[in-house]
């Protein structure tokens, strides 16, 4: 029968010095270990050596979207002053929760602010790319702008559902039915195209 798993928190006095050699998510102080973490305490011995002691978290932190993070998002709705989205990636990884972000009508595009219509820029369902440019709090989401060549929407399936292909960075063509959609086209860097 296995050992029961013991838990411990930042700042707990494991064992002393003699007892064990400290390992990852602890450190020394005064002749003993102390936890530097909140997770599962592991005790590991090789050819009779003093065990190294260690903690580990039950799961890895969670990433968060940072200001200036580009983040990869699928629209949820729109409205005539901003789309709302689910945040699904920070960079080329994965959240284990999507995250909510808006984007504002003045945070489509660089230019011509004013001119902007968001229902010609988005539609439920597109997967863009965008920056945070503030972060949320409990009652507000995360502040995303797409005022970039490079940011905008990167996959969008017209009414057909069929996925459109970019012919200008403020239209998308049906390759089925030749019908053009007006997007927020983002001009996609090489490096993030799937070969």
């Amino acid at each position: 029968m296995a050992p029961p798993v013991r838990y411990c928190i930042p700042g707990e006095r494991l064992c002393n010095l003699e007892e064990g050699a400290p390992g990852s998510g602890t450190y020394t102080r005064h002749g003993y270990i102390f936890s530097s973490l909140a997770g599962c305490l592991t005790k590991s011995s090789e050819n009779g050596a003093l065990p190294v002691v260690s903690v580990m978290r039950e799961t890895e932190s969670q990433l968060l979207p940072d200001v200036g993070a580009v983040v990869t998002c699928k629209v949820s709705s729109i409205n005539s002053r901003f789309a709302k989205v689910h945040i699904l990636y920070v960079g080329s990884t994965p959240l284990k929760n999507s995250f909510r972000g808006t984007i504002r009508k003045e945070d489509v595009r660089a230019t011509e602010k004013d001119k902007v219509e968001i229902y010609k820029s988005f539609r439920p369902g597109d997967i863009v790319l965008a920056k945070v440019i503030s972060l949320g709090d409990a009652q507000s989401h995360y502040l995303l702008t797409t005022a970039e060549n490079e940011l905008g929407v990167v996959v969008a399936h017209s009414e057909s559902g069929v996925q459109m292909v970019p012919i200008s960075w403020c239209e998308m063509q049906c390759p089925k039915t030749h019908t053009k959609e007006f997007r927020k086209v983002a001009r996609v860097q090489p490096e993030f195209l799937q070969t």
